[in-house]
């Protein structure tokens, strides 16, 4: 298997950097939406709001705080973990210059939901290259190892935490983000499968 994967890596490397740009294209259409955010997002709209600088540059920021956070839980960056930090933040404040908001309700709850299907569909591609978690995706492997709890109430327990804070600092918390959180999930076990370079991810307990 793992000279299959290395036989692939060109095809894995291309879809990496596709999936992590989509991801952020998708990412920008919620955005654009307003009618709520990815969790994360919600927090780095909070930041933005009392800081100043871009949600792109907030989500770098972020992402590369909680890869600091792996040292101590002896994660290993890949790859695919470095160029999610520095890709999505990047591809996400241009896409977000180029990406008109929409004033109609309709054409709103259409970017929304588009969105949340494109990320989707992008985030199975970034992990389906296997070359790396994303920072996020790491400290919740870190956590589950450590706390011995299940992938499920890990999840959960960072991404209520992260929407909390983001709230308080005045991120867009709405149905998008509800909405999200239910759906993205899903998504990504339709598409994970087909996009799995060298046969299925092992399974995790959630």
């Amino acid at each position: 298997m793992p000279d299959l994967r290395r036989r692939r890596l060109p095809r894995r490397l291309i879809q990496l950097y596709v999936g992590l740009v989509t991801f952020a294209f998708g990412e920008a259409l919620i955005i654009q939406a307003r009618l709520g955010v990815m969790s994360w997002d919600v927090l780095h709209q909070g930041l933005t709001r009392h800081l100043g600088l871009s949600i792109g540059q907030w989500s770098i920021i972020v992402g590369a705080l909680v890869l600091l956070m792996w040292i101590p839980m002896r994660e290993k960056p890949g790859l695919g973990t470095l160029s999610n930090v520095v890709v999505i933040g990047a591809s996400l404040d241009m896409f977000l210059g180029w990406v008109p908001a929409p004033t109609s309700l309709g054409w709103r709850a259409a970017l929304l939901l588009l969105g949340i299907a494109i990320n989707g569909m992008a985030t199975a591609a970034y992990i389906g290259a296997r070359l790396g978690p994303g920072p996020r995706d790491g400290l919740m492997t870190g956590l589950v190892r450590l706390t011995h709890q299940s992938v499920g109430w890990v999840r959960t327990g960072i991404e209520v935490s992260v929407v909390f804070i983001g709230y308080l600092l005045g991120g867009n918390l709405s149905v998008g983000t509800v909405l999200f959180v239910l759906s993205i999930g899903p998504i990504v076990h339709v598409f994970l499968p087909r996009l799995t370079v060298g046969g299925p991810l092992p399974p995790t307990d959630g």
